[in-house]
């Protein structure tokens, strides 16, 4: 009868559970050559099987979650023994999908479990499948070379403008870089580091629009006549300079009143590594604290601050249908979106001469991601500003 292997640190969930979260599994050996890892994350863990290649050097896989908070199902879900079994029959081919590197198919798929485990929106690694092609999502990842990603991405200009192409390829270069991490025979990395390499976003949409207080009231009332619920919202959006996912996850436990009233706003899962949301305060004027007050009267701490008219959280795209019509009605430029709140806020915030290192932390984004979507906005609305620093030399005075 075989030994079976034994691990004070794996082998059960509360030994798991005591682990640091950390980048880099913890590994331990179940077959000569073979072993099994496990990555502790902010949900569930994950396992993984590390197997020597033959030549000096090996490869490695994620296959599952770990039973961290829910019974095993022999499938997607693995207890460390069903897990020592899965990775000594992927090491030795005895499974389907062992002795390959994943597809450009395959790695969206793991990136999206990966979003789902580190709590992060798997929406992002749909996006790029729409729009690949089949010849494309069947290739494995290993052979994937420099020239027909940028032909592809260079294909996507044709269809979309280049800040939208950036984001697509950010996701998908995510999801290479996963499969890379699992795999060490995907060595061309350089094939998405340079065929996916990042476009000059010229371009300016009416989502950059930068309003003038009067269009923000305009807009702010047109919603109000949509409907309460979504005037609160986009005034909130207004307020606060919020991305649509931030203001979706805000509770009635994040308002603060009193003389300087407040939200604290859930941070984004934009970034690397970050796992649980951080609650940023932001002041908000006292007329809108004493609606959201209203509006929130009944509810416990925990639940949405902000409700649709059926009584539901917000959804991050939930206003897409509203908001044209908001729009239209107050006069803004045809095609504008909500997202122009946000960038008004941040430019209003520049302009108001806000240190940039309090800028960017108020608004959940970085000094560099400011310096490069807004700087080139600055000069074109800061004229106020300048104008007090202009020299005169028919002003007599020292």
């Amino acid at each position: 009868m075989p030994r079976r292997i034994r691990s004070s640190i794996l082998e059960t969930r509360t030994a798991r559970l005591k682990l640091p979260k950390q980048r880099k599994p913890f590994w331990v050996s179940v077959a000569s050559g073979i072993s099994i890892g496990y990555r502790r994350n902010e949900g569930a863990g994950s396992w993984s099987v590390r197997a020597a290649d033959g030549k000096g050097g090996n490869w490695i896989k994620s296959f599952s979650i770990a039973d961290d908070h829910e019974e095993a199902d022999g499938s997607s879900v693995l207890s460390f023994w069903e897990a020592c079994e899965r990775a000594k029959a992927l090491a030795r081919g005895r499974d389907a999908d062992a002795g390959r590197p994943a597809t450009v198919g395959e790695a969206l798929s793991d990136y999206a479990d990966d979003c789902v485990v580190r709590g992060a929106d798997s929406r992002n690694a749909s996006v790029p499948r729409y729009h690949l092609s089949s010849t494309l999502l069947a290739k494995p990842v290993s052979m994937l070379s420099v020239r027909e990603l940028r032909t592809w991405r260079n294909g996507l200009v044709k269809v979309m403008k280049a800040s939208s192409v950036n984001r697509v390829n950010k996701s998908l270069k995510a999801a290479l870089n996963l499969a890379a991490a699992h795999d060490d025979r995907i060595s061309n990395s350089k094939a998405w580091t340079v065929g996916l390499a990042a476009l000059p976003e010229d371009d300016v949409s009416e989502s950059n629009l930068v309003l003038t207080d009067a269009q923000r009231r305009a807009v702010i009332a047109a919603a109000y006549d949509i409907g309460p619920e979504f005037g609160l919202y986009v005034e909130v959006h207004a307020a606060t300079g919020a991305r649509s996912s931030q203001v979706a996850e805000i509770n009635v436990g994040d308002l603060e009143l009193g003389a300087t009233p407040l939200l604290r706003v859930p941070s984004s899962f934009k970034g690397k590594n970050r796992s649980t949301r951080t609650r940023k305060p932001m002041p908000i004027a006292a007329g809108l604290a004493r609606r959201l007050k209203q509006a929130a009267t009944g509810r416990a701490d925990g639940e949405p601050l902000l409700l649709k008219p059926n009584g539901e959280r917000w959804s991050a795209a939930a206003h897409k249908t509203l908001f044209p019509a908001a729009a239209k009605a107050a006069g803004l430029p045809a095609g504008a979106t909500l997202y122009c709140l946000r960038h008004t806020a941040v430019t209003r915030a520049l302009l108001a001469g806000v240190p940039v290192r309090l800028v960017a932390s108020s608004f959940d984004t970085s000094v560099a991601m400011l310096e490069k979507t807004y700087s080139k906005n600055i000069s074109s609305h800061g004229d106020d500003l300048m104008r007090r620093a202009v020299f005169d030399a028919d002003v007599p005075g020292g």
